[in-house]
């Protein structure tokens, strides 16, 4: 009997201790800490139009360009000259597609692809700013039609365009119109991958590396891009007055950034990435997993301003907007909240004119229609 008690009394702290470990609210569920609701709520963005201190607007939009390249550094410096060098050309309908190399920063000298419309400029010009799709086989090849490449590569580019470009490389599209076009590959990316091999899981250790060293993949790659636009400015066939900016997906939100960090920008045009934390810090939105969100971080910034306030630091330049009602990656709500946020930026600055938000009736995809309307855009601000 003595044993039978022991034995009972052994299985019921069993039992309530596996009751116990059931029923322990647990502090991580799914990607998410338990209470991120909370910290959302601390979010409450300071240093946004309206909410600052500053009631002058030149004044706002230079202390929130300054604290959001705080955020950046460590970043490196412009160099000491461009280099240019022209490596391979190719005949095209209405301009010449240029394989280029050139010395993007005092650390990386990288290639790239540059387009220049015949006749005698000066002419408009556009950097093109890549997606990311967890692809990294290629970069600029997704938005400009390679040549002189293996046939992989070409396969690659063609599959790609089909896939989320409908069939049309949106860098050619640009310079038929008569539009210098620029087109260089993020870090990670094609010709500036990885040694081994790139991958998605490669994204955070990459990531991990940058933070250890002050600053990260992110600002790193906002940095290249607007150095990219520096030099394209330079060139002596480009109108330095006329400078814009393209991106879809990833691409879109280095569009939005780069008319918001650099005055070479003089117009930005983005395709599918805009929203606001709210709805992106959520159990089951993609941006909560890590591995592609790295690309498109900027460590404490948030803190500051959400991502149509740092958009809104562009004002009043012209700023095209474009997502899709069935775009799973940005709800529409938050959708519609970032631009509610930033058409009140610009009808306070006088610019609502300037400002083009579009909900289309589309997945995650840049269409030929959509490729249009970013056309006439361009030819209403960036020509004469």
């Amino acid at each position: 009997m003595k044993y039978l008690s022991t034995f009972f009394l052994l299985l019921s702290a069993w039992l309530t201790a596996s009751a116990q470990t059931d029923s322990t609210a647990y502090e991580v569920t799914g990607n998410m800490p338990v209470f991120y609701r909370q910290m959302k709520q601390q979010l409450t963005f300071p240093l946004a139009w309206g909410t600052a201190e500053e009631t002058d607007f030149d004044a706002w939009k230079v202390r929130a360009r300054n604290r959001l390249m705080e955020c950046m550094e460590n970043i490196p410096p412009a160099p000491e000259a461009y280099g240019l060098e022209v490596t391979d050309r190719e005949r095209r309908d209405g301009y010449e597609a240029r394989k280029i190399v050139f010395n993007l920063s005092g650390w990386c000298r990288v290639p790239a692809y540059l387009l220049v419309p015949d006749g005698e400029g000066p002419f408009p010009a556009i950097v093109l700013l890549h997606d990311h799709g967890a692809h990294f086989s290629i970069g600029k090849e997704k938005m400009v039609r390679p040549f002189h490449v293996a046939p992989e590569v070409m396969k690659d580019a063609d599959q790609w365009v089909d896939r989320y470009y409908d069939g049309q490389y949106t860098g050619d599209y640009l310079a038929r119109h008569g539009y210098v076009v620029l087109a260089v590959d993020a870090l990670l990316w094609g010709e500036r991958g990885r040694k081994e091999g790139a991958s998605y899981d490669v994204q955070q250790a990459l990531a991990s590396n940058f933070l250890q060293m002050g600053t990260s993949w992110g600002a790193f790659i906002h940095m290249d891009d607007v150095r990219s636009a520096e030099f394209l400015a330079s060139l002596p066939f480009v109108d330095k007055e006329r400078v814009g900016c393209l991106g879809f997906s990833m691409g879109a939100y280095r569009s939005w950034m780069l008319g918001a960090l650099t005055d070479a920008v003089r117009a930005s045009a983005s395709v599918c990435w805009m929203n606001t934390t709210e709805y992106l810090m959520t159990p089951t939105n993609n941006q909560n997993k890590g591995g592609s969100a790295y690309a498109m971080l900027v460590p404490g910034l948030r803190r500051y301003l959400d991502y149509p306030h740092v958009a809104s630091i562009a004002c009043p330049k012209p700023t095209l907007l474009f997502n899709g009602t069935r775009d799973k990656l940005f709800p529409v709500e938050g959708v519609n909240d970032a631009y509610r946020e930033m058409e009140s930026v610009w009808k306070s600055q006088g610019a609502s004119d300037r400002l083009v938000t579009r909900l289309w009736d589309e997945t995650h995809f840049f269409n030929r229609e959509m490729q249009q309307a970013v056309l006439a855009f361009f030819d209403r601000w960036l020509k004469p």
